[in-house]
């Protein structure tokens, strides 16, 4: 072990090494990554006593010969996620310790929790950003076509108590800059203050470097995605069963609310369900379209053309691509919809929400 700090994930049975200094590890159990360590034992209880704890320490190792020094990585609700941890000589400063952020998804509610620290891990400005309430395309990386993406929104399409991933994503900074982020994640179920229960993503980030292979696929795959954008078509991919928005691959769409999601009984209008119901019915057997009037982003009903095609993320899971658009003057009047996109209604917020 050398002298960079050591991040551990502790929401399983044994605490695992997910990182060391800037490089990622993928789920090491701690008594297999220090297994030649003489202060594993050490470290192994310092880890408990930190958690327990719900702070960081400071101790001496039994022959006084190394100092064993550990921060939390905790929730906003309180729950820990990881520790730090460092150890050194007794006359040795620890190097500056990487910034680790927590957050989690709500895999029964369709919503994401963060903390500043994971927003700016991420890359995102965390002045601007809400912490709470966020939809889960808040949180994943906007545009760029990360090939391991595909295991976290199967997480979500799929929701299964357990399951975990650990990896790295090269991503965009909102100032411009490359960044590649570490994270691992684990999902859990939790009985909430009511006595529900929920299942919820527990997740960790970090900025790691990039190991090995693999750019070049992510080059390309992004440009096969900037190959197909169209002017004024927005595509995202959306969960299937309840229509949730997971990710934008262009630019988030600016004529609705869509952070209100599209499976939420007050975000489209109610003369439209049927029109749901029926997309839903022949997404089952290929593609979906349809004009749904959405939430205008001041209020108000929107009308949008959206067309959800099927794609595969492996393992037998598939995903909805969304493309989402104003309709045409024909399309509305086939929808039975009289108003025409760019209407002086629909410029000033949207039309009157009657039902």
């Amino acid at each position: 072990m050398t002298h960079d700090w050591m991040l551990v994930e502790t929401l399983g049975t044994e605490p695992v090494v997910v990182a060391h200094g800037a490089h990622t590890k993928d789920l090491v159990p701690i008594g297999t990554f220090l297994r030649r360590n003489p202060h594993l034992m050490a470290i192994q209880t310092a880890i408990g006593e930190t958690v327990r704890g719900a702070t960081g320490l400071s101790s001496i190792t039994p022959k006084n010969d190394r100092v064993i020094r550990t921060e939390v990585v905790q929730m906003s609700d309180g729950r820990i996620h990881g520790v730090q941890i460092w150890l050194g000589a007794p006359d040795e400063a620890p190097p500056e310790r990487p910034l680790v952020g927590s957050l989690m998804w709500d895999l029964t509610a369709g919503t994401a929790t963060d903390t500043p620290e994971s927003l700016q891990v991420g890359g995102w400005d965390p002045a601007k950003q809400m912490t709470h309430g966020r939809a889960f395309a808040d949180d994943l990386p906007r545009r760029e076509l990360n090939p391991n993406e595909a295991e976290v929104i199967s997480m979500v399409i799929n929701p299964e108590a357990g399951l975990t991933i650990c990896d790295t994503w090269d991503v965009t900074d909102y100032r411009g800059e490359p960044i590649t982020v570490g994270f691992v994640a684990r999902s859990v179920p939790e009985t909430q203050e009511d006595g529900t229960e929920r299942l919820i993503c527990r997740a960790m980030n970090w900025r790691s470097v990039r190991e090995g292979p693999g750019i070049q696929h992510d080059l390309l795959a992004q440009r096969i995605l900037d190959g197909l954008a169209q002017p004024g078509v927005h595509r995202a991919l959306v969960d299937p069963r309840s229509w949730t928005l997971l990710k934008w691959l262009d630019d988030p769409v600016p004529f609705f609310d869509w952070r209100a999601g599209m499976a939420r009984e007050h975000a489209v209008h109610p003369q439209d369900r049927q029109t749901m119901k029926r997309m839903a019915a022949d997404f089952d057997s290929g593609a979906a379209s349809g004009v749904l009037r959405m939430v205008g982003q001041h209020g108000g009903w929107i009308p949008v053309h959206v067309t959800v095609n099927r794609v595969q993320l492996g393992k037998g899971i598939h995903a909805g691509l969304a493309s989402l658009r104003l309709p045409t003057t024909a399309e509305l009047a086939a929808a039975g919809i009289d108003e025409r996109p760019g209407s002086d209604a629909q410029s000033a917020g949207g039309y009157p929400r009657t039902k």
